[in-house]
């Protein structure tokens, strides 16, 4: 009902100011929940700007990379997409997106400083600004309240160290065979939320792996250290059938997860679980050194070949709005990119998404280079044989470097010579 509320408040709002034109269609792609439920946002967009039209195509995730990819060969791009974070430096490295540093400096809607930092980070390459956060998204820590209590804690700890012995602690009251946290090994989150509390990931100027770094090295131990003292299985995903119904047995007291899981716990769990669960920040390595997670979520992106930039941008700019960012939650779900839009929304007071809030302000974007999502394949591939004592954390760590130093052998080249993924046009 909030939500509807919320929606319905949004809607009525008239906008001023937009586009003056006549006949003008833009083309609007967008992924998943997003595309299915944007609609009555850009009917309002119609509604502010007359002689703009939209036009919406709804892609699925598992295809999207691929077309954006075949649009760009074709000459076909859209005027406005939806783009995940860790896609903004390939499309960036193509000469495909429009540098929007101008359009950004000159708004009275898009404001930078409202935004989580980690965020708008993510979409700023070589000093220029490819994309406005759209939603955002990252992980942290789910855990079941009563058992933390059971063994002594009131609420999360704050330092790894402390973190680990509350793991310890909670073990030994757990039913049998019951782990303090799951980090399932097919995933490359755990250990990549980890290193980035403590390391880059990538040196000299993104060319080299920095795994076997003191620094990663750190992260990278007490990840694998769970494996060894037994508080997580070295189990994939895959091996647990219903992830729900065993946090609730209090087999896994604790996962990190990101915000979907607000709605699937509260759906899922059964009613005698509902007030014994919580959600908190990652702890950090040291006392006075928050835990840092990732900058996920998507932005919106300015095709480079839209015919219409001006109602391109003008569409960015909507969509942006707080106002409308709040009845895009309401829509999705999705937590707003803007920190003004989460007081106006409630969810600064909701008592599951608020240890996101904090969370967020506390997020770093993965290396912003085309390479990136086979970079944390490779680390999730050995940090999977770490976890699993097919590798010791040496022999994984320079696995690692290895790897990343062939895949970023072409960008090295390119660099050499003055050229490579990244900045605009």
């Amino acid at each position: 009902m909030r939500g509807l509320v919320l929606l319905l408040a949004a809607v009525a709002v008239a906008g001023c100011g937009g586009a003056e034109t006549d006949g003008v269609e833009l083309e609007f792609w967008a992924m998943g929940a997003e595309g299915e439920n944007v609609q009555p946002l850009l009917d309002q967009f119609e509604a502010e700007h007359p002689g703009v039209r939209v036009h919406l195509q709804q892609l699925p995730w598992t295809s999207a990379h691929e077309k954006l990819l075949t649009a760009f060969a074709g000459r076909a791009t859209p005027d406005v997409a939806q783009l995940g974070n860790t896609w903004v430096p390939e499309l960036a490295a193509l000469g495909a997106l429009e540098d929007l540093t101008a359009d950004v400096r000159q708004s009275g809607v898009v404001e930078p400083a409202d935004y989580f930092a980690g965020a708008w980070d993510a979409n700023v390459l070589d000093g220029h600004v490819l994309g406005v956060p759209w939603y955002v998204d990252t992980r942290l820590l789910f855990y079941r309240t009563d058992l933390f209590r059971l063994a002594g804690y009131d609420r999360m700890p704050g330092t790894w160290a402390e973190w680990e012995e509350a793991m310890r602690r909670v073990k030994a009251v757990q039913p049998e065979g019951g782990h303090p946290i799951l980090m399932p090994v097919n995933e490359f989150e755990p250990p990549l939320v980890l290193g980035l509390s403590t390391a880059d990931l990538l040196r000299d100027g993104d060319r080299y792996g920095n795994f076997r770094s003191p620094e990663f090295r750190r992260a990278f131990e007490f990840y694998t250290g769970l494996f060894r003292q037994r508080l997580a299985p070295a189990t994939s995903g895959s091996e647990i059938s219903n992830v729900y119904q065993e946090f609730a047995r209090g087999r896994f007291a604790s996962l990190i997860t990101g915000p979907w899981n607000i709605g699937e716990f509260q759906r899922r769990l059964p009613d005698d679980v509902q007030g014994s669960w919580a959600t908190a920040p990652l702890p950090g390595p040291e006392a006075g050194t928050p835990g840092v997670s990732v900058a996920g979520g998507s932005s919106l992106v300015v095709f480079a070949r839209s015919p219409h930039p001006r109602e391109a941008w003008a569409l960015v700019e909507f969509l942006s709005r707080p106002d409308v960012q709040v009845a895009f939650n309401a829509l999705t779900g999705n937590l707003p990119a803007r920190e003004s839009a989460w007081e106006a929304s409630g969810l600064a007071d909701d008592p599951y998404a608020r240890a996101f809030r904090d969370q967020l302000r506390h997020v770093r974007p993965t290396p912003k280079i085309p390479e990136q999502e086979r970079v944390a394949q490779t680390l999730r591939t050995y940090a999977e044989f770490a976890a699993r004592g097919q590798m010791t954390a040496d022999q994984a760590v320079a696995a690692m470097d290895a790897d990343v130093d062939r895949i970023l052998e072409k960008r090295r080249w390119l660099l050499s010579r003055g050229r490579a993924g990244g900045g605009g046009r």
